[in-house]
């Protein structure tokens, strides 16, 4: 089982950014001392009311800073991009992290991001896949000639090439059916989301085994999960401290309507104890453990992406759960 921790840098209109930024790059140095795996960061464009620095950016600095951490763009939004950027961009970072990089691509859901990028919710799946094709070509072949409904690659060529070969990992992050169904073709693993209930996950992962069958390819060697964690002596006291900040970032993503892309019967409600039923790890460090293994158990996940730090949390409150995660629930997990 490895474990990672995802870094969502979402922070109040307001505050310092200079002083988020050195904190969220001191938990990732933090996190290569304690034996965490890989680092993720999330993307967001006009992201009211939170201030948020880019992912790119980011993870650029962490391959400087913490060498040994595999590196996630988790995720991407591609509808949004060209895939020549894309495919520059990310072969950039992997040569930056020694060959570390996993490609994290997702759909996204927002209209004020589909907007400003000039496409819609409609053409957002066909944008998808032409340019994840698009990027792996350009990372396979010496020069690419395709023409898409969005771009033109006229014997286009990619400046700087992974170090990864063929190419990096590709996972993709999906809600719905129709992007597990997508992960199965396109990707080397589905990375599952860290808010589906857990009897929506037993759902879906059935439609992967399906889609995996149908796409002749294996169940994957590396099954990714992201989770919000908070570890505390009891699970009353987990949630008394994690509630606040869960709540507040919570209620931004219901607001942007991220919701409504998820399967019937899972959307986000006003009550927290809902919100947080059959989702998230919460509780004492064997309570944590016994959740992490039935995650294992159940469906076959062996890279846990852990979220522990949100919004208007101290952030030495966030480097304490990271240590005690690591000290605690880690080992027994393993040894398990």
């Amino acid at each position: 089982m490895r474990f990672g921790l995802i870094i969502r840098g979402q922070y109040p209109q307001g505050d310092d950014m200079r002083v988020r930024l050195k904190e969220d790059l001191d938990a990732a140095v933090r996190a290569e001392q304690l034996g965490y795996d890989c680092i993720g960061k999330g993307s967001h464009y006009s992201s009211h009311p939170f201030q948020y620095i880019q992912q790119i950016p980011y993870l650029c600095q962490v391959a400087m800073v913490a060498p040994k951490l595999r590196l996630i763009p988790s995720v991407v939004l591609l509808p949004l991009h060209s895939p020549l950027h894309v495919a520059e961009e990310l072969a950039s970072l992997d040569v930056m992290c020694d060959g570390k990089m996993i490609f994290g691509a997702g759909i996204g859901y927002r209209e004020v991001e589909f907007n400003a990028f000039g496409t819609t919710t409609k053409q957002s799946g066909p944008r998808f896949e032409e340019c994840l094709t698009a990027v792996k070509r350009l990372w396979t072949e010496d020069f690419v000639t395709m023409e898409a409904s969005y771009f033109k690659l006229d014997h286009a060529n990619c400046t700087v090439l992974p170090l990864q070969k063929p190419l990096p990992p590709v996972w993709i992050g999906a809600n719905a059916n129709v992007g597990i169904r997508r992960a199965a073709r396109m990707a080397d693993a589905w990375m599952i989301n860290p808010h589906n209930k857990i009897d929506t996950i037993a759902q879906q992962m059935e439609v992967y085994k399906r889609a995996l069958d149908d796409a002749g390819k294996p169940f994957p060697a590396e099954l990714p999960m992201m989770r919000e964690v908070f570890v505390a002596r009891t699970r009353e006291e987990a949630i008394r401290l994690a509630r606040p900040s869960l709540e507040a970032k919570y209620k931004a993503y219901k607001d942007w309507g991220q919701d409504k892309v998820m399967p019937s019967g899972d959307a986000f409600s006003g009550d927290f104890a809902d919100l947080m039923n059959d989702r998230f790890l919460f509780g004492s460090p064997a309570e944590v453990t016994e959740q992490i293994l039935v995650l294992k158990r159940r469906f076959g996940v062996n890279t846990l992406v852990l979220g522990i730090h949100w919004v208007g949390m101290p952030a030495s409150l966030a480097m304490e759960q990271m240590q005690l995660i690591s000290e605690e629930v880690f080992p027994a997990v393993r040894s398990a």
